[in-house]
């Protein structure tokens, strides 16, 4: 016995000697504003949160046993009945922010603020906080309705103190007042204590995002500052007790990318945690910069190695694409939770009996009736019903009274392809359309469409829109359909991604793969606005002409072709 444990200790302690190679991001494509913690009680597994904006299913969980390998495997929002407000909210920047996720006494609990980002800074109802709770996160249903409390603030994360009470730093909106509050929450009924303010950050924008730990007698204070672009950078201040004076660290910023040249960007908004090992790791937001400035994939979820030795401040190793970090598990992939690894891929052929995949999303929460899996007389297809509004809707930025008929999947290589196929037989009058659309929000998007026209004959119409330099919302191209393509009435669409900075946009007959016809390239460029990351999907609209119509939808592809990381 005593031989079998000498020799288990000298195989880990060699183990741990060992550094391992991983690469970021963990979590690509649109995964903003990461918050991942350690759970020893679930057979060591790891989970992270993200924020969400207005997808709906949101706030999505993702677990790992071997911090590479990252499962969905919930989506804490997943009911409309939970937050119906959501379904009302203006603008691609409001929603769901950035959640903090932690463990504390069997229950998972997720903080996180709804902000109506069209009220004004200062108005008292422009931000609804929220705790939502699970005993068990590898299922959407089981996490509970939120606990709303009030606090004039975003970016809420809790700290449970050895007195009993739970803690909650937040910050204002910096345009009003900048800095990192703190207060005292009742978990049951909601109520808050005073708010102070405990620390301003190093004097760079917008201090924000804060979480606390308590390690070695001290009590060390995590934000973010700088905006969440260019200048973006993670600070740490600390002290002795509480509620301060905090101390800020010597050595901030202790992450940051601002002024390099590295193709990870916008570096910030991190959170920490400890592994089955001890060792202490960080996971932050960053981007990865196309040589044009482009970032369509928008804001993912990175990971670096930190050394924290006893009564010190925590280094960040730098982060890169490809790192070389504490020693780190063989690949165990997980088996419970209801979604896929991050970047499986799809093949989804809508057969009797099947449900949405967690991974599907919409834009705010869908018309039910609008979306059907193997109809009668049509198995092995999607029904959708065409929606009266567009994707950018009557002004870009609002909820549309009766939905925008969308589902979509994130974009999470650099490199892909995504296809399916429409039966275009019920669409008849002027402007009925049907297409697939790389979708960042309303005001930036492209879709390449089957359309009827003005003179009732089937196009492919390629329109854009973006803010990006400035305001477009262009016709791109139009071509006219060859009538052998439409004599099974199918059409098969495609979306690629061959380099880093355009989309092409692809159609042909389905089954003649060689027919296939390249109709127009999208900049990336376009889609590098906000707070969220591309999604791939299809659409079905009747553009305003009060004459619905139903299409199916068939072969939904994607396939990841490469990640680029340098």
């Amino acid at each position: 016995m005593f031989k079998h444990l000498v020799l288990f200790v000298g195989f880990v302690a060699e183990a741990l000697a060992t550094n391992s190679t991983y690469l970021n991001p963990i979590l690509p494509g649109f995964h903003p504003d990461p918050s991942c913690i350690f759970v020893p009680e679930l057979d060591d597994t790891y989970f992270c949160a993200s924020s969400s904006f207005l997808v709906f299913p949101g706030i999505p969980i993702h677990a790992s046993r071997d911090l590479r390998s990252w499962k969905l495997i919930s989506n804490a929002l997943s009911r409309p009945s939970q937050l119906p407000g959501l379904n009302t909210t203006k603008r691609a920047t409001s929603g769901i922010w950035a959640s903090t996720l932690r463990y504390h006494d069997g229950t998972f609990y997720v903080f996180t603020t709804h902000v109506y980002g069209d009220y004004p800074k200062n108005a008292t109802n422009r931000f609804d906080n929220l705790v939502f709770t699970t005993n068990n996160p590898y299922s959407s249903a089981a996490w509970s309705d939120p606990l709303h409390f009030n606090f004039t603030g975003y970016d809420v994360s809790p700290f449970w103190h050895d007195d009993g009470k739970v803690y909650v730093t937040g910050t204002f909106a910096w345009e009003v007042l900048p800095g990192i509050q703190m207060f005292t929450l009742d978990l049951k009924s909601g109520a808050v204590g005073p708010v102070r303010n405990i620390w301003n950050g190093t004097g760079a924008s917008a201090p924000e995002g804060p979480h606390i730990y308590h390690r070695d007698g001290w009590y060390y204070l995590l934000i973010a500052e700088g905006g969440t672009g260019a200048g973006h950078m993670v600070s740490m201040a600390r002290t002795q007790s509480i509620d301060g004076p905090y101390t800020s660290s010597p050595s901030n910023p202790v992450l940051t990318n601002a002024n390099s040249t590295s193709y990870f960007q916008n570096l910030g908004h991190a959170d920490l945690f400890q592994d089955r090992y001890g060792k202490w790791w960080g996971v932050a937001l960053s981007v990865r910069q196309g040589p044009d400035g482009s970032y369509p994939m928008g804001r993912e979820t990175v990971m670096t190695p930190v050394t924290w030795k006893r009564g010190e401040w925590p280094v960040f190793s730098p982060l890169t694409g490809v790192m070389n970090g504490w020693f780190l598990d063989e690949e165990d992939v997980l088996s419970m939770g209801e979604g896929s690894l991050v970047t499986a891929g799809d093949g989804v052929s809508f057969m009797p009996g099947e449900t949405f995949k967690p991974e599907f999303v919409h834009w705010r929460f869908p018309v039910e009736e609008s979306y059907v899996i193997s109809p009668k007389g049509h198995e092995g297809s999607l029904q959708l019903t065409s929606s009266l509004s567009n994707l950018t809707g009557h002004d870009g930025r609002s909820a549309e009274a009766n939905g925008q008929t969308f589902l979509a999947r994130r974009q999470v290589d650099s490199l892909f392809k995504f296809s399916v196929s429409f039966d275009v037989g019920e669409l008849k009058i002027a402007e009925q359309e049907v297409g697939v659309s790389v979708f960042l929000d309303q005001l930036h998007h492209y879709d390449l469409g089957f359309v009827i026209s003005a003179n009732n004959t089937p196009i492919l119409r390629m329109r854009g829109i973006t803010t990006v330099p400035a305001f477009v919302s262009p016709t791109i191209a139009t071509l006219p359909i060859p009538p052998s393509w439409l004599t099974s009435k199918q059409l098969a669409f495609q979306i690629r991604m061959a380099n880093v900075t355009h989309y092409t946009f692809s159609a042909g007959p389905v089954g003649k793969l060689s027919a296939m016809q390249d109709v127009e390239f999208a900049s990336g460029l376009g889609l590098t606005w906000g707070f969220t990351g591309a999604l791939l999907g299809v659409y079905a609209t009747s553009n305003d002409v009060p004459v619905g119509f139903k299409t199916w939808v068939r072969d939904w592809q994607y396939e990841g072709l490469g990640q680029i990381v340098d």
